[in-house]
């Protein structure tokens, strides 16, 4: 079964490097492209002030984290979730440089040691709509998401509304198995084969009324060609 989990985090600046630290994490798991209910959501202690434009965006009050645990507390529980899944990550660079610091500081390999792999819906929005807007509001509104409870920047929130865009942007892919070890196809799409051998299929014979009307409608797309139709013809 596949396992996906979209990701989103909030900050308290823009820069990883710069000393700025994850404040909130919120992750929504699909199962085979289907929610679960098994999500994560935490808060957490970044012993730091938010920058005064990071409040304006999520409204994370600097009073309300200082009794939240430090992202330390919590790493062990965090990469259990997270192991072996795809990540699907908007913007993926600037949380996956937040959550590699994060694991710096305590001594951990990068995020990728633990996952399967990281799609950034921001990079196939792109590819999808070039030249138009491909923020996540941008994305909600081209793919009929409804967002309307979206004030402010939230993880959790952001990470649902994103599971709803992914969803959206890979419509066509529910229908079609894709498989890393099947044969490789036309344009490097990868399709799982299907046997069809045991599959017996009903022939159904058509009666001389349905025969009669066929070949009626045909003489009268002849009579209409001025007699000119490939079945004539040939």
């Amino acid at each position: 079964m596949t396992r996906q989990i979209v990701l989103d985090t909030e900050t308290t600046g823009l820069s990883a490097e710069g000393g700025d630290r994850i404040i909130e994490l919120g992750c929504v798991e699909l199962l085979s492209r289907k929610l679960s209910g098994n999500n994560l959501h935490l808060y957490f202690n970044p012993e730091r002030d938010s920058h005064e434009d990071a409040l304006k965006v999520h409204g994370i009050s600097n009073e309300f984290l200082k009794d939240k645990p430090r992202f330390a507390e919590c790493v062990k529980d965090i990469l259990e979730y997270l192991q072996g899944a795809e990540l699907i990550i908007h913007n993926a660079g600037f949380d996956i440089g937040f959550l590699n610091k994060e694991l710096e500081l305590v001594g951990l390999p990068p995020l990728a040691t633990y996952v399967d792999r990281i799609t950034d819906t921001l990079a196939m929005a792109k590819e999808m709509f070039p030249g138009k807007r491909n923020s996540l509001d941008a994305l909600c509104d081209r793919l009929e998401v409804d967002n309307s409870g979206r004030q402010l920047h939230g993880a959790l929130l952001d990470a649902e509304l994103l599971a709803d865009v992914y969803i959206n942007l890979t419509r066509g892919q529910d229908a079609l198995l894709i498989m890393d070890d099947a044969p490789e196809g036309e344009g490097g799409v990868r399709v799982a084969a299907v046997d069809l051998s045991a599959l017996a299929l009903p022939v159904l014979a058509a009666n001389e009324q349905e025969l009669a009307e066929h070949e009626d409608l045909l003489a009268q797309i002849d009579k209409s060609s001025g007699g000119k139709t490939i079945w004539r013809t040939c």
